[in-house]
């Protein structure tokens, strides 16, 4: 009977619940949602860095990583492969040669880190390989008497391979997306000019298009613009393992796109034997051995027990080698606490506005609720129920806008291209799906269910300190 009472009274006054209810459902779903494509941001930088980057653990000579000396290398890989494969956790193993040297085409060169991979492994291993752009080729897939390479398309940019030009097929392109027949006129004028750089032909079309037109349509301009002639040559410059400057020319087998300029711009990456033989390197001797897992949970333990079996080399997971990486994902759990405790605060002191307010106005009801025989503890157990109600109804409510949305855009995603410039500087995808688990929402539930029991506790106090003889008489 009290249960039902309180539910009536919840809803005796509908705007001021309606309002109440509506501010919660909004403040939950604004932070549960934003800690989701937070901890998709998150989760896909993970992602990257482990199945594009790093792997999980990776080996190297001692000395190696301070001074990328070709000669540091591990001479005995067979006997680190067979301790590595024999751990339990372990699934793959391969190794590679890395060369600091500089890459160079007719009109740029610039700094980079050659890494002879093997391929097959390597396909194995990570995800490198589906980061292919269309149409630039494949990942080392075609037979050719040339020696090959699979460079990121920051790096093809900023050696000028990859080059802008409006054509036929261009505008084609940019009338199916929906840009005006009017921005297109404007864009004619470009038409079979080719630009060497993005920065060259953004300022060249950007000069044509009035602010907004630039805001709207610059990306698709860009993306229709973009040119590469497949097959294009770079050449590769690097010390032997003699110590004397070589080098050759590659052609460039495909170009890779993720969302870390970084890689990108240094990362290159050729077969391991076509390295080996130009550096003339012994065979069965690399400078890293990389290994993966089952899963990424089991990182640290397996890194401990590899460090003992490996007590000559050092041996370093992803967390180590991206400690801020590391961090982030280890903080996750007091970034979803500080989103909490503000979302609940709030919830918390409007639960106890409104009931104050509502007892307040019931004074005069509550006495004579009193005066007939209802003792203290039902007058405190009513309100308890009242509070609790309001909060479980915007709390469930803002749960479920939460659920739908974050299904949604976790299969559509959310595309923030305008701030991809910085966020892709740093290693982090502009396109976010946002993703959140179950044991997430059944917590926040639970805190949502005890805050309102919480807050409910003052207002019930104000109203057992009410006196039945003095309450009847408030007009």
């Amino acid at each position: 009977m009290i249960t039902a009472i309180a539910w009536k009274n919840v809803w005796r006054n509908r705007t001021r619940s309606f309002t109440v209810v509506a501010a919660v459902t909004i403040g939950i779903f604004a932070g549960v949602f934003s800690m989701a494509a937070i901890n998709s941001s998150i989760l896909q930088r993970i992602d990257a860095a482990v199945n594009e980057e790093l792997s999980h653990i990776q080996v190297n000579s001692k000395e190696f990583r301070k001074s990328s000396d070709i000669q540091n290398v591990i001479s005995d890989y067979p006997e680190v492969e067979a301790v590595l494969k024999s751990t339990p956790g372990v699934t793959d193993v391969t190794g590679r040669i890395i060369v600091r040297g500089m890459a160079s085409t007719a009109t740029k060169s610039t700094g980079v880190e050659i890494t002879g991979v093997d391929p097959e492994k390597e396909k194995q291993m990570f995800t490198l390989s589906g980061r292919l752009i269309p149409g630039t080729g494949s990942y080392f897939e075609e037979n050719t008497k040339y020696n090959t390479a699979f460079i990121g398309e920051k790096l093809a940019k900023e050696l000028n391979i990859i080059r802008y030009i409006l054509t036929d097929e261009s505008f084609g392109k940019l009338e199916e997306e929906g840009v005006p027949a009017a921005v297109l006129e404007k864009l004619g004028t470009l038409k079979g000019e080719r630009f060497t750089s993005e920065k060259k032909f953004r300022k060249a079309f950007g000069n044509l298009l009035d602010a907004s037109e630039n805001e709207k349509y610059t990306w698709k301009v860009i993306e229709a613009a973009w040119n590469y002639r497949e097959g294009s040559r770079l050449i590769l410059s690097f010390l032997d393992a003699g110590n004397n400057q070589t080098g050759a020319a590659f052609r460039i087998s495909g170009i890779f796109r993720t969302n870390n300029d970084m890689f990108e711009s240094t990362g290159l990456f050729v077969p391991v034997s076509e390295l080996r033989q130009l550096t003339g390197m012994g065979e069965g001797t690399f400078h890293r051995v990389i290994a993966r897992l089952e899963n990424d949970d089991i990182t640290n333990d397996i890194t401990k027990e590899i460090r003992q079996k490996l007590p000559d080399y050092e041996v370093m997971n992803w967390k180590e080698i991206q400690p801020d990486l590391a961090m982030i994902a280890d903080f996750m759990g007091q970034i979803y606490a500080v989103f909490m405790i503000i979302i609940l605060a709030a919830l918390a002191f409007g639960i106890v506005n409104t009931m104050m307010m509502s007892v307040l106005e019931r004074t005069r009801e509550l006495g004579m609720l009193m005066a007939v025989g209802m003792n203290r503890r039902r007058v405190f157990i009513m309100i308890m129920l009242e509070s609790v109600f309001l909060s479980i109804t915007g709390g469930f409510a803002g749960m479920a806008v939460s659920e739908v949305v974050i299904a949604i855009t976790g299969k559509t995603g959310i595309n923030l291209m305008k701030y991809s410039e910085g966020m892709e500087a740093i290693g982090y995808s502009a396109h976010l799906f946002p993703t959140i688990d179950l044991k997430f929402f059944i917590s926040t539930t639970i805190l949502i269910v005890l805050t309102g029991i919480v807050s409910s506790i003052y207002p019930a106090r104000k109203a057992l300190k009410l006196n039945p003889i003095e309450a009847i008489r408030t007009e």
